[in-house]
């Protein structure tokens, strides 16, 4: 009996939990097909009298979804692979060799992790509006490409489980530091960079703060900030909005749908030591 009651409130809260999830994925698409009046006069989960794609063809002309799309692309890509280079150099750097000022380092990273992002902003603002590089693209891609600790942590997982004879042989070979790296432990890293990376393609892809405020150019517009273009203070295309949104989120869902399999594996198979 209790076996029975715990199954049928674990079913319970399952429904819930996916109930919260998809009714606003619903709402959103039952909206893009619907005109002003029929959003305004009906429930949000009554079907739309006809599909009509007028909301979609509005979004993508009046948003240049195709350069919103373009500029999304640019940065995530970029901020994935220099973010993949950078995390697996560091952490490789920080688990396999002692010198000093290392755990100070390593505080740095700590520190930097719990500490409000936006305590820091203005200073942030300054410095890449020093640089040169504010209503450019190169602004974000700064800001995005930067190693955490979370990075770290779970490439620690993986370099621990290399044995390190591998390494000792190759330096016996004649090998470097740097062919050691690029030759032996970054091919056994690709399952954790996969994973990484799908989580910060979708990270970027879906931030409308950093792009906001440092490419204000219409011209540099993202699929995140196309959204702007249909929320005002006064009146609202709910609509118009909602195809804007299913746009912006129709990467994601791809990326997750495809590398669903990918992500889980990547984050649990470092983490089990034999």
């Amino acid at each position: 009996m209790r076996r029975r009651v715990s199954h049928a409130l674990m079913y319970l809260m399952m429904f819930i939990i996916a109930f919260l999830v998809l009714a606003p994925l619903a709402m959103l698409l039952l909206a893009s097909f619907k005109t002003p009046m029929e959003i305004a006069l009906g429930n949000p989960f009554d079907l739309p009298e006809a599909l009509r794609v007028d909301n979609f063809v509005k979004v993508y002309h009046q948003a240049k979804i195709g350069t919103a799309f373009k500029n999304s692309m640019i940065l995530s890509l970029l901020s994935v692979g220099f973010n993949i280079l950078l995390g697996t150099m560091t952490a490789y750097v920080l688990i396999r060799y002692e010198f000093k000022c290392k755990k100070l380092i390593m505080g740095m990273f700590m520190f930097a992790m719990v500490l409000p992002f936006y305590t820091t902003e203005i200073a942030r603002f300054q410095i890449i509006n020093k640089m040169g590089l504010y209503n450019s693209l190169m602004a974000p891609l700064v800001i995005y490409i930067g190693t955490d600790m979370m990075q770290i942590y779970i490439y620690a997982q993986y370099i621990e489980k290399i044995p390190f004879s591998l390494e000792e042989a190759a330096m016996i070979d004649g090998a470097s530091f740097v062919q050691i790296f690029w030759k032996i432990v970054f091919p056994m890293l690709l399952p954790a960079s996969s994973t990484l990376g799908i989580i910060k393609f979708v990270e970027v892809i879906n931030d409308m703060y950093i792009p906001y405020l440092y490419m204000p150019s219409s011209r540099l517009t993202t699929l995140s900030t196309a959204l702007m273009k249909f929320a005002g203070q006064r009146n609202m295309d709910w609509g118009k909005l909602s195809a804007a949104i299913l746009f912006v989120l129709l990467p994601t869902m791809v990326i997750y749908l495809i590398f669903q399999r990918t992500i889980m594996d990547g984050m649990t198979c470092g983490a089990v030591k034999e």
